[in-house]
């Protein structure tokens, strides 16, 4: 942590306020001291839990989805199956397991990874080592070829930029939020400075360029060579006004500006936006629909109710929870969001 916050210091103190992107660039991807560089933040010993820890049922389900959009391509006898931000490669290797005893899938796939962190590198490897998993450095290296792109809560972690704007003020009167110094302390300035009465609320809106550029990229790329991605995260299809920069620490909220690289940092996803960039990269967009609504579609209650049959009475209300902790409105169900984009002669897409 020290040397992470003294190197933001010493940017700042050199050049001035730093954006909100340049922020948590450094803080989860800085080669040293970067959060994503250094250490598994999953599972319960971590700062977080992902939908693929939860139950096996999630990953189930992707694969399912994989598999019906492989069908649907008219089952290629090579594709690319890509993945972003892997975890700990728990969601591929039960929708691999999943799709074990479809015919020709798996001899089909070639897997691809795009993931920064080495350490959930080395697990992946392991858990999928019969796949032979291709990694890669750069998303433009992605053969031109038929490819289904699965993205889990990763669009959350792309850096965002955020601007102000006091609500009575005129609608041109921006500001762009950054990071500055109080004396030692990181703190959000606003710049430029606009004034604001006391206790006037401002307008936040956040962008991100960095998501645009990958969606753009990979919307075109299956627009023009076949297949589908789907992008599963937690977001909005509406901006609300407020910031939704926020940091976990040990399952729980954490401040954004203290213990940079030590935290996770995340913002809530702007589906509208991934939509809009996929359609302008001449791609067919379902969706946005509710992760609940999505899993139901795709049977998660029908595999919940096997699984139980098969289970001891303990065992079972761990199915019921995590089946209500994935889909119920109140808990994941809503918030999570499923999107795809598809080459524009797909159809019987599933989920949506």
């Amino acid at each position: 942590m020290t040397g992470l916050i003294d190197h933001i210091r010493n940017i700042i103190r050199e050049k001035g306020p730093i954006s909100v992107a340049y922020y948590m660039e450094l803080a989860l991807q800085h080669p040293v001291y970067g959060y994503y560089k250094r250490h598994d933040p999953l599972g319960v010993g971590g700062d977080f839990i992902t939908a693929p820890e939860i139950s096996q049922m999630f990953g189930e389900m992707i694969g399912l989805w994989c598999a019906e959009v492989w069908r649907a391509m008219g089952s290629p006898e090579k594709f690319i199956l890509l993945e972003l931000g892997s975890g700990r490669g728990t969601l591929l290797q039960d929708a691999l397991r999943a799709t074990s005893k479809i015919n020709n899938f798996h001899k089909s796939l070639r897997l691809f990874m795009l993931e920064s962190n080495e350490t959930l590198c080395a697990m992946q490897k392991e858990k999928l080592r019969e796949f032979n998993p291709v990694y890669l450095d750069d998303i433009g290296d992605l053969p031109e070829e038929p490819t289904i792109v699965i993205a889990n809560e990763f669009f959350d972690a792309m850096p965002i930029y955020q601007m102000v704007q006091p609500s009575a003020n005129d609608l041109d009167a921006w500001s762009e939020r950054k990071i500055g110094m109080d004396g030692d302390n990181l703190v959000f300035v606003n710049i430029p400075s606009i004034p604001c009465a006391e206790n006037e609320k401002v307008i936040i809106r956040e962008f991100s360029p960095v998501s645009s550029v990958l969606v753009h990229f990979l919307a075109e790329h299956v627009a023009k060579n076949g297949g589908a991605g789907l992008i599963i995260d937690y977001g909005y299809v509406s901006p609300s006004g407020f910031s939704t920069l926020q940091a976990v620490s040990g399952h729980r909220r954490a401040e954004v500006l203290e213990n940079p690289g030590e935290v996770d940092l995340t913002a809530h996803v702007d589906f509208a936006a991934i939509g809009k960039e996929a359609l302008s990269a001449g791609a067919q967009v379902l969706g946005p629909t509710g992760q609940g609504e999505f899993l139901r579609a795709m049977g998660i209650e029908i595999r919940a109710e096997m699984l139980q049959r098969q289970a001891l009475p303990l065992e079972a209300e761990e199915i019921t929870s995590a089946l209500s902790r994935l889909t119920d409105e109140t808990q994941m169900g809503e918030l999570f969001k499923a999107i795809c984009f598809a080459d524009p002669s797909l159809r019987g897409i599933p989920g949506f």
